[in-house]
Parts: structure tokens; sequence; C-alpha cells
């Protein structure tokens, strides 16, 4: 069999194509990675600042100690914390949960325990003083 030069025209026609398709997609993916440099920066050229905006922490339900009261619930972090507030009696700890959780004034928090304002103030700021005189003894501080 025979090559035809007229076949011989048509692949080095189609070769010369191909060829310049491909010059072609190289000019555009060189041209696409400079312009996508030139709005990127480097993660080791941002400034510290910048890098601790970037940092994320998981939050599990198992890194903390979870109080409750009539389904509300105060996450605590610290196992000291936990334990100084588990260490308060159950009617103060719900008026802590009231307060912390729900943003509930005293005066709310009064009618949901039956008790009065005064009462629940009175209970409220004691509790939060055991709690930092606990919380600042286990410190050494």
């Amino acid at each position: 069999m025979e090559s035809n030069p007229r076949d011989c025209g048509e692949r080095c026609r189609f070769d010369a194509f191909c060829k310049t398709v491909l010059k072609h997609e190289a000019i555009d993916y060189i041209r696409e990675m400079k312009q996508r440099a030139s709005r990127e920066t480097s993660l080791e050229r941002l400034p510290q600042a910048t890098m601790d905006k970037l940092r994320s922490a998981d939050d599990y339900p198992s890194d903390s100690y979870v109080f409750s009261y009539c389904g509300y619930d105060l996450p605590i972090r610290s196992q000291q914390g936990a334990n100084a507030f588990a260490d308060l009696p159950e009617q103060e700890q719900s008026i802590l949960i009231l307060r912390l959780v729900l943003n509930l004034t005293d005066s709310e928090s009064g009618e949901a325990l039956g008790l009065s304002r005064s009462a629940v103030q009175r209970r409220r700021t004691k509790s939060l003083n055991v709690l930092r005189a606990k919380l600042t003894a286990r410190r050494g501080g």
C-alpha cells in the first residue's frame, strides 16, 4: 500500500493544529497561574495577628461538663470550674443557669423558682462570690 501525498498533507495539518492548540493551552495555563499568584498571598507572608484569626478550635460536647435546669444546659469547659459549680446547692445552680443561659433578670428568675427578686439577687451574688473564691483558691492566687 502506497502512501498518498494527500494523506500526508492532512496529517501534517492536523499535527500542526494539535501543536497550536496545546501551545495556546499552555499559554492560557501560565497566564492563569500568574493571575492567581498576583491575587493570592502565601501563608508564610501573613502576619501573626492574621494567622491567629484564621485559627479555629473544635468544640466537642465531651470536652465540657454540662449542668442543666429545665432543659437548658450550661456547658463548663474547665474541670475546676465544673467542680466549683457542682459544689453549689441545686437552687443556686438553677439561678445561675437561668441568668447565664437564658439571660433572665432576677425578677424573672424569681417567678420561675418561686422566690422574691431580692432573694434571687442575694443567692446569685453569694454563689458568684463562692465560685470566685473557690477558683481563686485553687489557682493559688
